[in-house]
């Protein structure tokens, strides 16, 4: 299939597409369609994809529901990646997530699709970089939900351009996970259920001041939101926090470089997962950088490497 027909052909297309692109993602028509969809960008836009991430329970679905929603009335096109909690039996997702990110299943505006986490420990699915890379060429915004993280899952911030992390009110999410790392990763904070009124207040003056001198990277202050999926209380200013930070990144080619580094750092990662540290360390003997040069393709790229470290084996 080819990236003009699947932008012809829908919903169903892309359904279609992506299932084939989880069953055989090593195959030369799933390759073909992801180099592209690296070449040929969304035509209207530059596609903003935003990744929301925190613990399980926080409300992260029904956020994204939320912002759905709001893009949609703003005439955006939306694809959304729900990556889900694995069945033990099958290893497939649970679907869970997408029931509850309420969606019109035949507006061809909007489109929702589970994957399963399997054993992956970083709130992302195997395939997750992929289909992000395909639906950014078909949809103005791209909105990945990932599986509830605890300390050290950061995946999304190799995927998306801005990430939002939900706290909860009341659950000490607030303090721990300032202390956890994963503050290093978001670009916006959205404290969930506001309409708990003192609670959520509370939760947002802590993180505002754990966050007082903090920020993530590129002179960008990260910023903490009250919002309520059930009033909409915060949702418009949570839009427009998002629409800031793609404003902040189309200057000055910064989303450019930082989309070029998720590139480096996913071949990077990929190559690990399929070789090991010692077939990194072979490519340096070899006298292989590891670094994607300006406009390069990373499936383009990985599949070069891969074929250096498989011949060489």
């Amino acid at each position: 299939m080819t990236l003009l027909a699947l932008r012809e052909g829908g919903k169903r297309a892309l359904a279609a597409a992506l299932a084939d692109l989880e069953r055989n993602p090593e195959g030369d028509r799933a390759q073909a369609l992801l180099d592209a969809a690296w070449r040929e960008p969304h035509a209207r836009n530059v596609a903003h994809v935003v990744g929301v991430t925190g613990p399980p329970g926080v409300g992260k679905s029904s956020l994204c529901a939320a912002l759905v929603a709001a893009w949609r009335k703003s005439g955006w096109s939306v694809g959304v990646i729900a990556v889900d909690p694995s069945s033990r039996s099958s290893g497939g997702a649970l679907l869970g997530d997408r029931v509850r990110i309420v969606h019109d299943s035949a507006d061809e505006g909007s489109f929702v699709r589970s994957m399963a986490a399997r054993d992956r420990l970083g709130g992302l699915a195997d395939q997750t970089l992929a289909a992000m890379v395909l639906m950014r060429a078909l949809f103005d915004r791209v909105l990945i939900e990932t599986v509830g993280v605890g300390q050290s899952e950061t995946d999304v911030a190799g995927v998306a351009d801005t990430v939002v992390f939900c706290v909860q009110p009341g659950s000490g999410d607030s303090l721990q996970f300032m202390k956890a790392g994963i503050v290093e990763i978001p670009h916006l904070i959205a404290v969930t259920k506001a309409d708990l009124g003192g609670a959520a207040e509370r939760a947002r003056a802590d993180v505002a001041g754990a966050l007082s001198l903090a920020t993530a990277g590129d002179e960008w202050p990260v910023r903490t939101l009250a919002v309520s999926s059930r009033n909409g209380q915060g949702i418009d200013e949570l839009v427009a926090a998002l629409e800031a930070h793609r404003a902040h990144l189309s200057a000055d080619d910064r989303l450019v470089v930082a989309r070029h580094r998720q590139s480096e750092g996913w071949i990077v990662e990929s190559l690990r997962d399929r070789f090991g540290r010692e077939g990194i360390a072979r490519l340096g003997r070899l006298g292989f950088d590891l670094g994607l040069p300006a406009g390069a393709q990373p499936f383009m790229r990985l599949r070069e490497l891969g074929a250096i470290l498989g011949e060489k084996r």
